[in-house]
């Protein structure tokens, strides 16, 4: 039976950070009825579209879905065991941010059947949680991670660097306290300027700087090495785990593999009759929910890939794998979809290496993966 990785999007949050472009919004009220009977109804639609599949992760998505009852939670995942099979296996993820409020919820997801919870903790200085805009405290982030450790039996946290005025030495001295936590999985990301968020305002107008090049280069070699020293193989650009312990619904994304998205703005890629498709739910909550409602379900688009765009996105996705891609993969020609002469010169620059079936972005091409992506790439 085809397996199926499965994405539920909750699209609230306490508050807005500054750095996210996510689709999260910040509301007074929330009826958490009517979400229940469109969360519902819609995962009735993706069976009716998709069919019998074998559900191999769940991922709780958001937004901040720590805020979701339990009870919620828990009823969505009672309607997916009723439509799909599940994976003996399956990972089922919830990102969660350490305000105690949410904490405390631990143990109430665990036994509504999250085995992986992935906690926004994003720094474990208190200068930088506040530059970030986040709510928490270090205090309240250790808390969250040890009483996490507790709860489930699969954890990781993501932690932001290349901050501002962040020397190698300070940035070394943090992962270090992460590392020692003994998590199976760490998610660390450059900070990065997103069009349209707060951060992009304040940087224009020189609020603040970001690290140069040459240094957010040496940060990103000092995480590499410093992971791997304390077991953890960095296998995508920014996700670092134990060997077996690696994001099975994340790998799901960037091994191009069917995916449901539900949810406002969530997107999804499902093979249906054979044939590729890109799906995209409506963005606002509030047209999805009544979409939902009144129409049947929340697609804003369902439309058909060609062999060249679902080729496109398998290397966009496969290439952030640290492991090398298979060619033979592409649903199309290779000359379709790779520029040859890009190819052979980023081989000589020793950014990439390609054997005619075999494609892999080097270390040191990993720290330009935008740009040699960009090269790579036959124009449509």
């Amino acid at each position: 039976m085809t397996s199926l990785a499965l994405y539920i999007h909750w699209p609230f949050c306490a508050s807005k950070c500054p750095y996210c472009d996510f689709n999260s919004h910040v509301r007074n009220q929330i009826d958490i009825d009517a979400w229940r009977h469109a969360y519902i109804k819609e995962l009735q639609r993706h069976y009716d579209l998709v069919g019998k599949r074998r559900i191999s992760s769940i991922f709780f998505g958001g937004g901040t879905p720590s805020l979701m009852p339990p009870t919620l939670v828990q009823d969505i995942l009672n309607e997916v065991s009723t439509w799909w099979s599940i994976d003996p296996t399956i990972e089922i993820t919830l990102e969660a941010n350490p305000n105690s409020v949410e904490v405390n919820n631990f143990r109430a997801l665990a036994a509504a059947g999250i085995n992986r919870v992935s906690i926004g903790i994003q720094s474990l200085r208190q200068d930088d949680l506040t530059f970030l805009g986040r709510l928490h405290s270090v205090e309240e982030g250790i808390h969250a991670i040890e009483t996490a450790q507790q709860c489930f039996k699969r954890i990781s946290f993501d932690l932001i660097y290349a901050r501002p005025h962040q020397a190698l030495d300070a940035w070394q001295a943090e992962l270090s306290q992460a590392l020692a936590f003994g998590t199976e999985h760490l998610s660390l990301y450059q900070l990065t300027i997103e069009p349209g968020t707060a951060f992009a305002t304040r940087h224009a107008r020189g609020d603040f700087v970001l690290p140069d090049e040459d240094l957010a280069a040496d940060l990103y070699n000092l995480t590499t090495d410093l992971t791997l020293s304390h077991g953890l193989r960095g296998y995508e650009i920014s996700n670092y785990a134990q060997p077996g312990c690696e994001s099975h619904h994340n790998l799901a994304y960037w091994r191009y593999q069917d995916y449901a998205g539900i949810g406002p703005g969530a997107h999804g890629r499902l093979t249906l009759n054979g044939i590729g498709h890109a799906t995209k739910q409506y963005r606002a909550p509030e047209t999805w929910l009544r979409q939902v409602v009144e129409e049947g379900n929340g697609f804003d688009e369902l439309s058909q890939l060609s062999a060249q765009e679902q080729a496109s996105e398998m290397l966009l996705m496969g290439l952030r794998l640290t492991h090398p891609f298979d060619l033979n993969r592409l649903p199309c020609p290779i000359d379709q979809v790779l520029d040859m002469n890009g190819i052979e010169r980023l081989v000589k620059a020793n950014l990439i290496t390609y054997d005619g079936n075999k494609l892999q972005v080097s270390p040191h091409g990993r720290l330009c993966l935008n740009e040699v992506l960009r090269i790579i790439r036959r124009p449509s």
